[in-house]
């Protein structure tokens, strides 16, 4: 069973969701699931735009075969050599076996790596490939394809498509997004500033984050193009000048490390409880001083995702170096790192200091934040020895005064 899902005249959505796979990559958490986007357009040629995850391959074919119904399939585009975008790939060319595969010299490369054991489906992905590069262009009868590359955005051999008849960019995995669809297809159908916006935002830090430069010439590119639709390979598609304007403007804040919003992300550990109740005693201090927004994550328990995105999303953090065998407590020192090696720059540190009887933990939190860009510390570290005392209350609110000047 099948049922086609138009977007425009003759182009088709025939993607699918998954909502058993618990973490993307094996790693980013996927409490509302993930969508896999597959699109197919007829022309006098017929055009595949990427395959799909093996979760949700069965489903896959069988949107293929109903929307072409008795017409070959002339191409396969693989804009991205990830498995959750090709792993249909042995299937589709059983079927239509004249079909050519579209796609980067790069990603010819990797789609050899990935499925070797093609051989044995008598399957010759050479024989096949049709290789493009930056400006090439595809004649598929009344609309010309064009090839834009995108090296990683967030692999070497990605590139995307732009159909100039409809105005049309086919972004890879930009301007994706974790969760999977829910009946509606665009983001001008559902609330997304409410609904999807922070999936958006943490399927971007976490899996194209460290890349902003290459985000940011992929953004050149996409200035000189008439865009009246973008369909992203996760997540939700955009049509309206409002939401496409939205994304772009989000992902040139995102991929220029600056902050999103004004805002504080407090993020300690607490073994006993101690410096827990000092971290929600500053988040008072704090809202006390108007600061416009606090986020506040345990380390020990909250997703690395979600507090990755936090930090990038807003312009304060505050960093509890607390020791754990003289050192720095494992999950953050290993929160710290995730976020240096995406590029954590640009924002406004202030430091509290977690011991019983000395350590490093302070030192190495300082050490692995000041190999970032434009890191500014704000307030003089408040050191808690096992439990803060009543006197040291005074201390916090030197902090919390510190850090809302900042927001002035």
């Amino acid at each position: 069973m099948h049922y086609k899902r138009q977007l425009i005249d003759n182009l088709y959505y025939i993607g699918g969701n998954d909502r058993r796979l618990s973490r993307f990559e094996n790693m980013f958490t996927l409490p509302e699931g993930v969508s896999y986007n597959s699109y197919l357009l007829l022309d006098e040629k017929t055009v595949l735009f990427d395959g799909i995850d093996h979760a949700v391959v069965q489903e896959h074919i069988e949107g293929v075969r109903t929307v072409l119904g008795d017409r070959p399939l002339d191409y396969f585009i693989i804009h991205h050599v990830e498995p959750d975008h090709c792993d249909s790939i042995n299937a589709i060319m059983q079927l239509y076996p004249d079909v050519k595969i579209v796609i980067s010299k790069r990603g010819l490369t990797f789609l050899k790596q990935f499925y070797p054991d093609a051989a044995l489906l008598n399957i010759d992905y050479d024989t096949s490939a049709h290789i493009v590069d930056e400006g090439d262009t595809l004649d598929i009868g009344s609309r010309e394809l064009t090839f834009i590359t995108a090296p990683n955005v967030h692999w070497p051999e990605v590139f995307m498509t732009y159909d100039s008849k409809d105005k049309i960019l086919f972004s890879a995995d930009a301007f994706g997004s974790f969760k999977a669809i829910e009946g509606h297809l665009f983001s001008d159908q559902v609330d997304y500033a409410c609904k999807w916006m922070d999936e958006a935002r943490r399927y971007y830090i976490n899996i194209v984050g460290r890349q902003g430069a290459a985000v940011q010439k992929v953004l050149k590119k996409a200035a000189g193009l008439d865009i009246e639709m973008i369909l992203p390979l996760h997540g939700l598609c955009h049509r309206t000048p409002e939401m496409i304007s939205l994304m772009l403007e989000k992902y040139n804040a995102w991929s220029s490390y600056e902050p999103e919003e004004d805002g504080v992300v407090i993020l300690y550990s607490s073994m006993y409880g101690n410096n827990h109740k000092v971290a929600d005693t500053l988040a008072g201090m704090l809202a006390d001083r108007n600061v416009p927004a606090i986020a506040v994550h345990d380390v020990s328990g909250s997703d690395v995702g979600v507090m990755i995105a936090d930090m990038f999303r807003y312009s304060n953090a505050v960093i509890f170096g607390m020791n754990y065998n003289t050192e720095l407590y494992p999950r953050m020192d290993a929160l710290l790192r995730e976020a240096a090696m995406l590029n954590f720059s640009n924002r406004k540190v202030s430091y509290v200091a977690a011991m019983s009887w000395g350590g490093r933990g302070l030192a190495i939190a300082r050490e692995i934040l000041g190999n970032c860009k434009n890191i500014t510390e704000v307030g003089e570290p408040v050191t808690i020895k096992s439990a803060a005392t009543y006197e040291q209350i005074d201390e916090l609110k030197v902090l919390a005064d510190s850090i809302a000047e900042t927001f002035k």
